[in-house]
């Protein structure tokens, strides 16, 4: 049975993981939501529960918006992890 409040929708875009002790990673968005986004992800060391900080720009035509967001960790598997995005942009 499908939990989630907002629909997936596919998605083409890369995201910044920018990790608590202070580097950051270029990663490939395979879904997103309203609340939501699943990010394919190698090594990262994350872990559930982990906070980590999102920068990711959306393409609306002529102009690109980039946006910031503080996630959590919602589960890490072999094909990447899914964060649950925080409602309030980051600083």
């Amino acid at each position: 049975m499908e939990r989630r409040l907002h629909t997936r929708h596919r998605a083409r875009t890369t995201v910044y993981i920018l990790l608590p002790e202070g580097g950051r990673r270029l990663c490939k968005a395979v879904n997103l939501s309203a609340t939501g986004v699943f990010l394919r992800t190698a090594g990262l060391g994350l872990r559930a529960g982990q906070r980590v900080d999102l920068a990711f720009a959306i393409n609306l035509g002529t102009i690109v918006k980039l946006h910031r967001r503080t996630a959590i960790v919602a589960h890490v598997s072999g094909g990447g992890t899914g964060l649950m995005m925080e409602a309030h942009a980051m600083p």
